[in-house]
């Protein structure tokens, strides 16, 4: 805040000196006005000394004449160049008092309606903080100063969780969602932090935020391990078996929370065979989608497209989302050429190929590399996702 304030002051003072110039200035034209006011009376005190000689008989006319010239042209010499005095309506103490005034206005004015706070804030957080308790702190301060900051709030109804304050953690996630709208992960984490803020007890509430969040994004982490945990506790074994088991399968392989998770899993089973319980058999999972498309260039078109024109090669569900399932992008001058389309060039995790039974081949010449438009397209027959038998696509109508 030092380099704040003082730059500040710096421009405080450009502003004070607006106001102090013309009264410095001022006072150089008194000092000149006085000086003048000196050199009449010298002229007058001199004119009086010549009359006084003349009337004693030291000097004739003549002589008294000569004299009272020489005086005028001295007094002319010493006041040339010397300014008119300008009178100033305002008078000398206007500016002073607006000197005073200025810098306490500016400062009442910021202190009011600035942001010294954010300042601060952002000068906080360039440094790491030494602990989580400092962390909090600064995330209280950032949602202080900026309440409608979807963002600062989210972050700081985690770091609640962290820090074992579930129904402080609910509130600021339930202003999040008020903010940022119904989205399947903040009602997760509001449902989530609502659980514990209520000792573990599943309420229609609860109930209610999972169910949405669910219905928005079936595969929506929070919620299912919530649900999953709610299961456990209610002795509904199997349900959490279940939860859990759809949970696994959307983190990654490296996730450190798979090791956890499978602990709760195997000790759900033993508690459901224990209970005299058999384990359901999990569905089996839905085989990954895979296609094979080989991509070539219209004879027509070869002498009309150049080499390092991008080529944008993707798959779209024929009923569903407009976004592409799975792409890749080549160029010209690697056609033709054959690629795979699969679940694991799937564009979001939620949609994948294998989620939809129709999708559509397409591939799209760009010279400006924009996969939405093109000059030139190719495009297949609407086929099964599941489709394992390679498939041929030319490039060879202008995309419209």
């Amino acid at each position: 805040m030092i380099d704040f304030w003082l730059a500040a002051g710096l421009l405080l003072l450009v502003a004070l000196s607006f106001l102090l110039i013309p009264v410095l200035r001022s006072r150089r034209a008194q000092l000149e006005e006085d000086r003048t006011a000196l050199n009449v009376a010298l002229y007058q005190e001199r004119v009086a000394e010549l009359q006084t000689q003349q009337e004693e008989g030291v000097l004739d006319a003549a002589q008294m004449d000569a004299g009272r010239a020489e005086a005028a042209r001295e007094l002319l010499a010493d006041t040339e160049g010397v300014a008119a005095p300008r009178v100033s309506r305002l008078g000398k103490p206007a500016p002073l008092l607006a000197a005073v005034l200025v810098p306490v206005l500016a400062l009442g004015l910021y202190l009011h309606f600035g942001a010294s706070d954010k300042v601060e804030l952002t000068r906080e957080f360039s440094q790491p903080p030494q602990s989580m308790d400092e962390m909090t702190r600064r995330l209280e301060r950032a949602v202080a100063a900026q309440p409608d900051s979807a963002e600062a709030l989210y972050f700081l109804g985690r770091t609640y969780m962290t820090q074992d304050r579930p129904a402080d953690a609910a509130k600021i996630f339930e202003r999040t969602v008020n903010l940022a709208g119904r989205q399947p992960e903040l009602l997760g984490q509001w449902a989530q932090a609502q659980y514990f803020a209520d000792g573990k007890q599943w309420s229609e509430k609860i109930q209610a935020l999972t169910d949405e969040a669910l219905k928005a994004d079936p595969k929506e982490v929070t919620s299912l391990g919530l649900l999953g945990i709610a299961a456990f506790e209610g002795q509904r074994y199997q349900q959490a078996i279940d939860y859990w088991n759809r949970l696994m399968e959307q983190l990654p392989p490296d996730d450190q929370s798979r090791v956890a998770l499978q602990g709760g899993i195997s000790r759900a089973t033993e508690k459901l065979v224990a209970s005299g319980g058999k384990v359901a058999e999990a569905p089996a999972a839905k085989p990954a989608a895979r296609l094979k498309v080989h991509v070539d260039l219209a004879a027509e078109l070869k002498g009309k497209v150049q080499p390092g024109d991008s080529v944008f090669i993707f798959a779209r569900a024929t009923s569903g989302p407009p976004a592409p399932l799975a792409a890749k992008r080549l160029t010209v001058a690697d056609l033709p050429a054959t690629v795979e389309l699969g679940d694991a060039d799937a564009m979001m995790p939620q949609l994948k190929l294998s989620n939809f039974p129709e999708v559509q081949l397409v591939a799209r010449i760009s010279r400006a590399g924009q996969p939405t438009a093109g000059e030139w397209v190719g495009r297949s027959q609407p086929l099964a996702s599941s489709t394992t038998a390679p498939q041929t696509l030319t490039i060879d109508s202008p995309d419209k």
